[in-house]
């Protein structure tokens, strides 16, 4: 939960969801920020605001909304009560039915909630929800702000691109999220380059459809243009892009990566299933031929890379056969965790309307087996970081449980390390010497 607090508002936001979802979130609490009135014109305080950032890429992640929303309107009755992401855009009608919720603002409006709130009669309750809809297909340009969003993370988030146009069959993003759009690289820099110094040691570019970025603009840009050129303006240490499909991880990006001092050893990359006829049901641009070779290309030009994967279970049609064929693909390559996702059947797409859905108690047996499957190789990665020296981002904040200080090496290992305040927002070379948690290694500094 985000808080802002203003002589106009009292903003907090609550996130569902994704990294994406995180950022805007962090977005509309800035965009309060930008509207502040000199103080002599500033109104008598108002009523609180509260923000929730829906996600609907799932049936749990809805309910998880809609109770989000119930519990803020039960604990804050007299509250303005905003609904906004990926539920809002999906399932207005929905929200709707909820009592004591004042607006419900799409993905289209959700950088003017701030903006709406200006109105005389905004922060008056009402009776049933105002509601902002619009077709998020139809949108051509990614609304965007050159304010960049800073919260209290080590390591921020520069959204640089939304929307898909992909289509998986099982997938309402495009629905959601709208085309894909991107931010221009000169803004991207822009928000970069504004950043305070001590957030500029490492930054997260998120997307929706990473792989995708620039193809809109005018004219077209490549995510290696991208890159290249924030490295080339030598305005930050370090990159880590949040997730990019496997087509689109081509040969010179991926050299490009090898050899850049600046990018993060490391990638996330959606797989969803092992299965070949799966894969097909599903509209996914390759088979499990082309992830193993992907995978093995990776770890062969990058051998301490970490390699996350997304992978689903239990979509329809999917066997026991197909199951092990997807968890035997993911045993024999060098994938570092595992992110294991049930099916979740989502109005408005193909796959919601196929036939032989799996049994919840299969489809929660073969999660338990990825999950197992994921810790092992999680635990066979940390092994190998034994006794190396990893170049780690101390964070602002100590691990709870330990009080150590807490950060993430380039590969994506979590260390924890002995030392004080000067340590933190800081790269610190550290001599990893065992394996604490399954989660976490020790390290010791090395200055």
């Amino acid at each position: 939960m985000n808080n802002i607090s203003e002589n106009s508002f009292n903003v907090q936001t609550i996130t569902l969801g994704c990294k994406v979802n995180q950022f805007d979130s962090e977005a509309i609490s800035a965009s309060f920020h930008s509207l502040e009135q000199p103080v002599q014109n500033r109104p008598a305080p108002k009523k609180e605001v509260f923000v929730i950032n829906t996600c609907t890429v799932t049936r749990k992640a809805a309910m998880q909304s809609r109770q989000a929303i119930r519990k803020v309107i039960r604990e804050n009755p007299d509250a303005i009560i905003i609904a906004t992401g990926c539920y809002a855009q999906s399932e207005p009608h929905a929200l709707k039915k909820i009592k004591g919720l004042d607006y419900i603002i799409d993905n289209c409006e959700k950088h003017r909630i701030a903006e709406i709130l200006q109105a005389p009669e905004a922060t008056i309750k009402k009776s049933y929800p105002v509601v902002f809809h619009h077709d998020i297909r139809k949108e051509k340009r990614l609304v965007h702000s050159l304010v960049p969003v800073v919260e209290n993370r080590t390591r921020p988030f520069i959204k640089i691109q939304d929307g898909c146009d992909n289509f998986c069959t099982y997938c309402i993003v495009p629905f959601t999220r709208g085309p894909s759009r991107s931010v221009p690289p000169a803004d991207v820099l822009h928000m970069i380059a504004s950043l305070p110094a001590e957030k500029r040691n490492e930054i997260v570019l998120t997307g929706i459809h990473l792989g995708k970025y620039g193809l809109d603009l005018s004219p077209p840009n490549t995510l290696l243009d991208l890159l290249i050129r924030i490295e080339t303006s030598e305005i930050v240490d370090r990159i880590r892009l949040s997730s990019i499909e496997p087509v689109e991880l081509t040969d010179a990006l991926l050299e490009y990566v090898a050899h850049s001092p600046i990018m993060c050893r490391h990638f996330h990359i959606p797989l969803q299933s092992g299965d070949p006829q799966i894969l097909k049901k599903m509209n996914r641009p390759y088979d499990p031929l082309f992830f193993r070779k992907l995978i093995q290309k990776i770890h062969h030009t990058i051998p301490d890379v970490a390699i996350g994967v997304d992978i689903m279970v239990g979509f329809p049609g999917e066997t026991e056969d197909a199951f092990m064929n997807s968890a035997a693909l993911i045993a024999d390559l060098p994938v570092t965790y595992l992110h294991v996702f049930p099916f979740s059947s989502r109005p408005g797409t193909a796959a919601s309307h196929y036939p032989d859905h799996v049994k919840p108690e299969i489809i929660k047996n073969r999660r338990n087996h990825l999950l197992k499957l994921g810790k092992q190789k999680k635990t066979e990665f940390y092994k190998k970081m034994v006794g190396t020296t990893l170049d780690v981002l101390i964070e602002n904040k100590r691990d709870a449980k330990t009080k150590k200080l807490s950060g993430v090496s380039s590969n994506y290992v979590r260390v924890l390390v002995e030392g004080d305040h000067r340590l933190k927002n800081r790269i610190v070379p550290c001599r990893i010497t065992r394996i604490i948690s399954p989660d976490a290694v020790s390290g010791e500094p090395c200055l």
